[in-house]
């Protein structure tokens, strides 16, 4: 039989959790039953060498800002040369997209919501509700990855089940594993290298919805109010953006910057992860957090805001807890109750990587899209 050809599109092929995702799939499908195409509608950065078939096209649109019309005409055109059997868009910056796929004749259009958009983050911007329901006809299957997005696009977009199937991103619990013997591992390049120390990290990209300011102002209350906590307590930011000097600044004003350690971005996350004692995502907003999975799957306790898909990931009070987001107040008294609970942290922290091995794993993500692609044919 001949090989399914998959064109995925989507708006830029760089770090991220929606990325990582694709390219863990399309690294794992069999290679015998599909090939793959990446469409970017602006372009593709040195994440692309991550992909470990070398048949794998990836086509950069480089988008203009704004509207671009010339855009759709130049993916249809690209479509018929490809012509292939499934499109997968990605997100609403790429569902206009399914239209020259449609003309296009492509056989089978499918679209995944893999979280909000930021000036939507929490699904209530009537323009892009009325959006995903003109081309609703179009699709012919939808992929949220979360519960909520799952009941937005039914109750909000007004998509039937039968066309929904949720597939949560799967995370490499090869890679993301707990450190020998649950003793925290030394990260390289940190200078908090005691090992009585206790690191309070968070990972990502540091802007808007990530909000690692509001962890900042978390860490420097739990330092102040508990005045112990300086000679051991040390916060890790790892990541890049325009939060990051805004953090520095937040931390220097309180006289607490030698406690932090915001490095930029690195790509040995695995290696950092099994660094920290205890992981935090402050978003404001999120769908399927690939970087609780990761900790989940290092075997840390997890604090997380309860937005999105973070309640269907964190299991409150088993795996971690949750804090309502933007309250700095509450993040510090969860941060507190695991400082001065470590039996409670590694409990939490095995029954995150039990439930990361059972229902989140890599290879349970890949059968359900093989599933679903299959179902065409």
């Amino acid at each position: 039989m001949t090989a399914r050809h998959i064109v995925h599109i989507i708006h830029r092929l760089g770090v991220g959790g929606l990325e990582n995702g694709l390219v863990n799939l399309i690294n794992r499908l069999p290679e015998d039953k599909y090939r793959h195409s990446i469409v970017c509608l602006t372009e593709a950065d040195e994440f692309r060498k991550r992909l470990r078939r070398d048949d794998v096209g990836v086509y950069e649109m480089h988008k203009r800002p704004g509207q671009d019309f010339g855009l759709y005409w130049r993916l249809y055109r690209l479509l018929r040369t490809l012509k292939p059997d499934i499109v997968h868009t990605r997100n609403l910056a790429t569902l206009e997209c399914q239209l020259p796929a449609w003309l296009a004749r492509v056989p089978y259009r499918v679209h995944g919501e893999h979280g909000w958009d930021v000036f939507d983050p929490d699904g209530t911007n009537r323009k892009y509700q009325l959006l995903r329901r003109a081309f609703r006809p179009l699709i012919h299957a939808y992929v949220p990855l979360s519960r909520q997005l799952e009941d937005y696009l039914r109750l909000r977009v007004g998509v039937p089940g039968n066309k929904i199937r949720r597939i949560c991103n799967g995370v490499d619990t090869d890679k993301f594993h707990p450190p020998p013997e649950n003793v925290r591992s030394a990260i390289p390049g940190c200078p908090f290298q005691n090992p009585e120390a206790v690191l309070i990290g968070t990972v990502g990209r540091m802007h808007g919805v990530k909000d690692q300011v509001t962890l900042v102002k978390a860490f420097i209350r739990l330092i102040v109010r508990h005045p112990r906590y300086r000679e051991t307590v040390r916060l890790v930011c790892v990541g890049e953006g325009p939060l990051r000097p805004e953090c520095e600044n937040v931390l220097e004003r309180a006289g607490l910057r030698d406690l932090a350690w915001l490095p930029g971005a690195r790509d040995d996350i695995d290696v950092v992860l099994r660094g920290l004692d205890v992981f935090v995502l402050p978003s404001t907003a999120e769908g399927i957090s690939n970087t609780i999975l990761e900790a989940m799957a290092t075997g840390l306790p997890v604090v997380a805001t309860a937005v999105g898909g973070n309640r269907q990931l964190v299991g409150d009070k088993v795996t971690g807890c949750l804090v309502p987001a933007g309250d700095a107040e509450a993040l510090e008294q969860s941060l507190d109750n695991y400082l001065r609970q470590p039996i409670l942290r590694r409990s939490h922290g095995s029954e995150g990587r039990w439930l990361a091995e059972r229902e989140y794993s890599l290879e349970r993500m890949v059968v359900d899209y093989r599933e679903l692609y299959e179902s065409f044919f």
